[in-house]
């Protein structure tokens, strides 16, 4: 099991967090997903899966699910 924290940019909303929630627990080996929504600031998404995912696939399923990225590391 793989636990990943990871900022996110640009979520202003609920709404925001249930199209980031839905399109992250679309990837394999996904788990669980909870964002802590910091509103139009930097907000904290936490991802458990089965494998660890790369930056790659996060920055990929916050593109699809509207206008979110990862914040600068």
């Amino acid at each position: 099991m793989s636990t990943t924290a990871v900022a996110v940019e640009g979520l202003t909303c609920g709404h925001c967090v249930g199209a980031v929630t839905e399109e992250v627990s679309a990837l394999p080996g996904v788990t669980e997903v909870r964002v802590d929504l910091v509103a139009g600031g930097t907000s904290t998404l936490h991802v458990e899966a089965e494998r660890e995912l790369a930056r790659e696939e996060l920055a990929g399923a916050l593109d699809e699910a509207g206008d979110y990225r990862l914040a600068s590391a």
